[in-house]
């Protein structure tokens, strides 16, 4: 299958400082909307439900929460986190 070779890269960078204070411990991609989401959650979501198996998480800064986030509600070996 053809998607067994496309390579996903979700770019979760950005400072966010538009979205102080929500922004001022986390990273803005895991800034929650709707309650348990995350903003990253669209993006990863998207690969999933197109059946894209190989996705990188670029991150940059307060990427801790993000990470965690990530680890914590994603059960699969095929997702990369990268700093």
């Amino acid at each position: 299958m053809i998607n067994d070779k496309v390579l996903s890269i979700i770019l979760g960078g950005g400072q966010g400082s538009r979205l102080y204070p929500l922004t001022e411990k986390r990273s803005k991609p895991a800034v929650p909307i709707a309650g348990k989401y995350r903003l990253v959650d669209i993006p990863i979501s998207n690969c999933i439900n197109s059946d894209m198996k190989r996705m990188y998480v670029l991150t940059q800064f307060n990427s801790a929460s993000l990470n965690r986030h990530i680890k914590n509600t994603y059960h699969f070996s095929f997702l990369v986190l990268h700093s």
